[in-house]
């Protein structure tokens, strides 16, 4: 048997156990080890002498995997990136952002779910996890929405589809991960999230507008607010803007050279929230809380990079992804429908798979295909087919991923966020959160295609930093 017919088999009996509802993490780790162990023994014919050899050095070979990968510095920008946000939960620096959004948005059609994405986009540039974002804000938004006649399972969908956001504009763990597997600049991806994510926020404010607009009960709009309420209501959530500032300087100077890494950055964020947050009476408690919640969420997410990672080092040696990428420079259709119908899978295999294993899963193949498709990973921009470097073409497709990634979290039936919202609230079956998010399909379809459409948005940022 060829190494890729190995690899196939062992994919596809990946795919069995992770619809069959095994873990990610440890169907990746075990389909991986098993992988490794054929493919050392077919070099010996499968001869039976020759099995405790090969389950040795496969076994071996996996367990050098976790250390190898997992202790790049880079790494550590997950566990810290959480931590700003669960301490800016306990800091009350949630609750200053939305009713400093309420005060200054909710006279709008539809103004307190508009002022909720808005308060989720601003969470989310000092929050890595989308899964924390919609926790958060299921406890404070949706009371207020309900509180003034808004329907249950619009409130809901609104919250979860506004933690999305989390996962595009940085801090984001999903783009620190995309980063780390296909070995690209991370502070270049961290700056190309930023007007993607506002985006997708403006894109989302206007069908929630267009809705309110249309279905007059839908979302009332809240007036009375002075402007001095309006003013006061700034400072409280200025520590915010003061973190996204300080990632944004330690990424990206757009006066000089930046002030040092994003790993720097994001630590020094965390810390400025840590100091907010004892000065607003964090109790030993409420810092034990964050800590443990922060230790949960990374431990989850470092497991099923350990899994992952042991499957990705199995495709190397099956030459699975090289296969794959020449199948797919061999296709007669143009590279752009090519790309959209990678997208398109990507909808259908989220409906399945959380977008962290996901994208883990999938990347190791799919990314050498599409910078195939477009000219390899050093073409220039004259000789590609999408009009863009490799490295350009590598953030744009990375986004692109990420946005499905987003999407992927509120379709049913494992859209993590909808689980997370209807969890949060007794008031609320998982059912109808999903009703609730079924408009923000549209929205997630027109972003993206947008995107595609018009590079530009992703590019611009990452373009000045060189």
């Amino acid at each position: 048997m060829e190494p890729i017919e190995i690899g196939l088999w062992v994919s596809a009996g990946l795919l069995v156990m992770v619809l069959a509802g095994m873990r990610v993490a440890f169907a990746a780790g075990l389909a991986g080890l098993v992988g490794l162990v054929l493919i050392f023994w077919a070099k010996r014919d499968f001869g039976g002498e020759h099995l405790g050899w090969a389950l040795t050095v496969g076994i071996k070979t996996a367990g050098q995997v976790p250390h190898s990968k997992v202790s790049a510095q880079v790494l550590s920008l997950i566990p810290v990136f959480i931590l700003i946000g669960y301490m800016a939960y306990y800091a009350k620096l949630t609750t200053a952002l939305f009713e400093a959004a309420k005060r200054w948005i909710a006279w709008v059609p539809g103004g307190l779910a508009v002022s909720t994405v808005f308060a989720t986009a601003g969470f989310a540039a000092v929050s890595g996890a989308s899964v924390a974002t919609a926790a958060v804000f299921a406890r404070i938004a949706i009371p207020e929405m309900l509180k003034i006649g808004y329907n249950k399972q619009f409130a809901a969908g609104v919250v979860a589809a506004g933690g999305t956001l989390a996962s595009l504009i940085p801090p984001s763990a999903i783009l620190v991960i995309y980063a780390i597997i296909v070995e690209q600049d991370v502070g270049k991806l961290l700056l190309a999230g930023f007007l993607p994510g506002a985006f997708s926020a403006i894109v989302y404010a206007t069908l929630i507008i267009g809705i309110a607009i249309i279905f007059k009960s839908v979302g009332p709009p809240v007036r009375g607010f002075t402007w001095g309420q309006r003013f006061a209501s700034l400072p409280p959530a200025l520590p915010i803007v003061a973190v996204v500032v300080i990632i944004i300087f330690f990424v990206y100077n757009p006066f000089g050279d930046a002030w040092g890494t994003p790993t720097e950055g994001g630590a020094i964020g965390a810390f400025i929230v840590f100091l907010m947050a004892l000065y607003r009476g964090m109790r030993w408690g409420e810092l034990r809380s964050a800590l443990l919640d922060t230790a949960k969420l990374t431990v989850m997410i470092f497991t099923i990079i350990w899994g992952v990672l042991i499957y990705v080092r199995f495709l190397g040696f099956a030459e699975l992804p090289a296969a794959f990428a020449d199948w797919i420079t061999s296709l007669t259709l143009s590279p752009l429908l090519i790309l959209i119908c990678i997208l398109l899978a990507y909808a259908v295999l989220g409906m399945f798979m959380d977008a962290i294993g996901m994208l883990l899963l999938t990347l190791p193949v799919v990314y050498p295909a599409v910078m195939a498709l477009n000219g390899g990973e050093t073409v220039a921009a004259a000789d590609s087919a999408f009009g863009m470097s490799g490295t350009m073409c590598a953030i744009w497709f990375g986004i692109l991923v990420v946005k499905m990634a987003e999407f992927c979290l509120i379709t049913p039936p494992i859209g993590l966020n909808c689980f997370v919202v209807a969890g949060v609230r007794d008031d609320l079956s998982v059912q109808d959160v999903f009703r609730g998010v079924m408009p923000f399909f549209i929205a997630d379809a027109v972003t993206i295609a947008l995107l595609v459409a018009f590079p530009g948005i992703v590019l611009y940022l990452p373009s000045l930093a060189g």
